[in-house]
């Protein structure tokens, strides 16, 4: 189902699935709720590098990336692609992180600076809900995000 045009365009949404991990259901699912939610998403597809994503992400000029990780190296794959995006001076680009991330690992990714952790099982709604939070203006009211493209 595509986004209707009278929904509100939500923000830029790269989405991503980085290191060996081939699977990718899941990120398609995520991409399929954004879009229907308003996002414009782009999916880079199976694993890529944190050099790819974040080249990707400056490229295409978006406003969130979504890394998907399935293979619990989450902590690690998601430094590498802060650590690309800040070599490359693209640190005010926010990282979410969904998979299967253990519930004592959430601290050390928002300590790395992820903005949204979402586990295996978290509802859609909740996924979405979390994804416009991170790119509103006010933190608490999903429906106040303002994206830089709506204004362009």
């Amino acid at each position: 189902m595509s986004r209707s045009p009278r929904e509100p365009y939500r923000g830029r949404v790269l989405l991503a699935k980085p290191g060996l991990d081939g699977h990718d259901r899941g990120a398609l699912v995520i991409m399929r709720a954004l879009r229907d939610a308003g996002f414009e998403v782009i999916y880079t597809g199976r694993r890529q590098t944190s050099a790819q994503i974040a080249v990707a992400a400056i490229q295409e000029s978006v406003d969130v990336i979504g890394l998907s990780i399935l293979s619990g190296s989450h902590v690690e794959l998601s430094r590498r692609v802060l650590a690309e995006l800040a070599r490359r001076d693209a640190a005010d680009i926010p990282v979410v992180v969904g998979g299967t991330v253990r519930p004592q690992e959430h601290a050390e990714l928002e300590r790395l600076g992820v903005a949204a952790v979402f586990p295996t099982g978290t509802p859609l709604a909740q996924c979405v809900e979390g994804v416009a939070r991170v790119l509103a203006e006010d933190p608490e009211d999903p429906e106040s995000v303002v994206s830089s493209h709506a204004a362009g």
